[in-house]
């Protein structure tokens, strides 16, 4: 007995051994995969940040765009140059090509919703590049927080829907319309049922500020040896500035102030805004830089827009209207082209009486003054500017839609403004450079005229979309110069393509373009 009690334990011994050894030949239990979960809070296409309670969402396009008589990134020849002089070495057609990235995060605090977002740009466009090169913007960068916005978003002036214009060309005017973002601090409060008003600080360099001109300095001319090898830009601008030669408001002093009031609901929205702009220059000369200064005067501009979805002419069709006036301020009126220029931008050449033909040019000006020191100077003249633009989008089936847009932008000078800037046209005339003093032509005293100046454009786009997120259109554009000079212009040279001497008759001009579009977003 004592024997088989003796067999027993030590047979238990050897399988509790034997069990011992196999539990530790065993393959540890691998830890749960942590994958990646969709966030619904935010729509679609969010994904929470593993391991954190942080949405996320990455995305963008692929966009390519060809424009015939014309550019893809700005108003076509109402540059001057190559493009607005006719010349014939000019872009018959430009092409550009950009890829669109942007990230958007959002966490859920007891402060509400903390947001971040970056919109990044890689562009290569035509006759902007090297050949292997090409830029990249930063359109949108901001971090929104118990309602304020912190960096580069939409200005507060512009209405909900100003990223979603049904068109191809950024070149259509079209009021602010600042695609780009503005530098800002702002603050949102939402008193429910769609119902919001911000008031925001915002950088206005180079964005808002159209520049003032000293007259008595010399005008500088719609067309400039300077820049026409370029191409690109009038006479004007200062090729790798950020504002004009001839400007003389420099030095970013105040932001704007910027309001607005808005009501966002199903059937569509409403939007009205206000700003308040500072203008200011010197009567700085190249031989004494303390001359004095005119005082600085507060420009001011307002909008309204509205919005009407799903109107009974179909499903998804739209209508969208903007009006806006501007004192002093005029980039919030005429600022749906390349942002970083002002006044002088508008110049064509067409066909005429004059020697070398016709044109019509007109300057984008905050205000105009005159005087060399405190003793002779004027005080500045505030321009005047308003602009009424409308947007009609019709879709025939879920893939085929077509558009009807138009826009009418003037600007006025006023009496004093007007006398100052034709006293400069008639006499010394127009220069190619502020420092030189090189004339590029001139009245010569025929102008009896003056420098208000409108442009009325009409367009239209139809797209078709195949599969989703994947776009193709095709797009008409018209647009008018209509310009109040008149006179002889006499060119002292300067102008692409013709000599000095020839002569130009003062006259409304024509331009008609388009473009097509390939855009692929994910």
């Amino acid at each position: 007995m004592k024997m088989v009690k003796s067999l027993m334990l030590g047979t238990a011994a050897g399988f509790v051994a034997l069990s011992g050894a196999q539990a530790a030949d065993l393959p540890v239990k691998a830890k749960a995969v942590e994958y990646v979960k969709i966030c619904s809070l935010y729509g679609a296409g969010f994904y929470y940040i593993p391991g954190t309670d942080t949405c996320i969402r990455i995305g963008g396009a692929l966009r390519l765009d060809t424009s015939f008589n014309g550019t893809t990134y700005d108003v076509p020849f109402w540059q001057g140059s190559t493009g607005g002089a006719n010349a014939y070495n000019r872009n018959y057609f430009t092409t550009r090509e950009r890829l669109n990235l942007f990230i958007d995060t959002r966490t859920a605090t007891e402060y509400g919703v903390v947001r971040t977002y970056a919109n990044l740009q890689f562009d290569f466009a035509q006759g902007r590049e090297s050949l292997a090169g090409g830029y990249m913007e930063n359109d949108f960068l901001f971090i929104q927080f118990a309602g304020f916005t912190f960096g580069k978003a939409v200005s507060q002036f512009d209405p909900q829907w100003a990223l979603a214009k049904p068109w191809i060309a950024s070149g259509v005017l079209g009021g602010s319309n600042n695609a780009t973002g503005i530098p800002q601090l702002a603050y949102t409060a939402s008193f429910g049922n769609g119902v919001s008003a911000t008031i925001s600080l915002e950088d206005a360099q180079p964005y808002r500020s159209a520049g003032v001109v000293n007259a008595t300095a010399g005008l500088l001319g719609p067309f400039g040896a300077n820049i026409a090898a370029s191409g690109l830009q009038n006479a004007f601008y200062g090729a790798a500035s950020n504002t004009f030669l001839g400007n003389t408001q420099a030095g970013d002093h105040v932001p704007d102030i910027v309001a607005n009031l808005r009501l966002d609901q199903a059937w569509g929205s409403l939007h009205f805004g206000a700003a308040a702009h500072e203008v200011h220059g010197t009567y700085y000369t190249s031989s004494n830089s303390d001359s004095g200064r005119p005082s600085s005067a507060w420009g001011y501009a307002f909008t309204g827009a509205f919005e009407l979805k799903n109107l009974p002419t179909g499903v998804g069709d739209s209508l969208k209207v903007e009006a806006s006036y501007a004192k002093g301020a005029a980039k919030y009126v005429w600022g749906g082209t390349v942002d970083t220029t002002g006044g002088g931008r508008f110049a064509k050449i067409g066909s005429g009486v004059g020697s070398a033909g016709s044109m019509a040019f007109g300057y984008v000006l905050d205000g105009v003054y005159t005087g060399t020191n405190s003793g002779n100077g004027s005080s500045i003249d505030l321009s005047s500017a308003w602009e009424v633009s409308a947007y009609f989008e019709h879709y025939w089936n879920p893939a085929w839609r077509t558009s009807v847009f138009g826009s009418y932008t003037s600007i006025t000078y006023g009496s004093a403004g007007n006398a100052a800037l034709l006293a400069a046209a008639n006499g010394a005339g127009f220069l190619s450079n502020t420092a030189t003093g090189a004339v590029t032509g001139s009245f010569l005293g025929t102008n009896t005229g003056n420098f208000n100046f409108a442009v009325a454009q009409v367009g239209t786009r139809t797209a078709w979309t195949p599969v989703q997120n994947l776009t193709l259109s095709a797009e008409f554009v018209y647009s008018r110069l209509i310009q109040n000079q008149n006179g002889v212009y006499t060119t002292a040279g300067g102008i692409p393509g013709v000599s000095a001497g020839n002569t130009f008759e003062m006259k409304n001009q024509n331009l008609y373009n388009g473009s097509v579009q390939i855009l692929r977003s994910f």
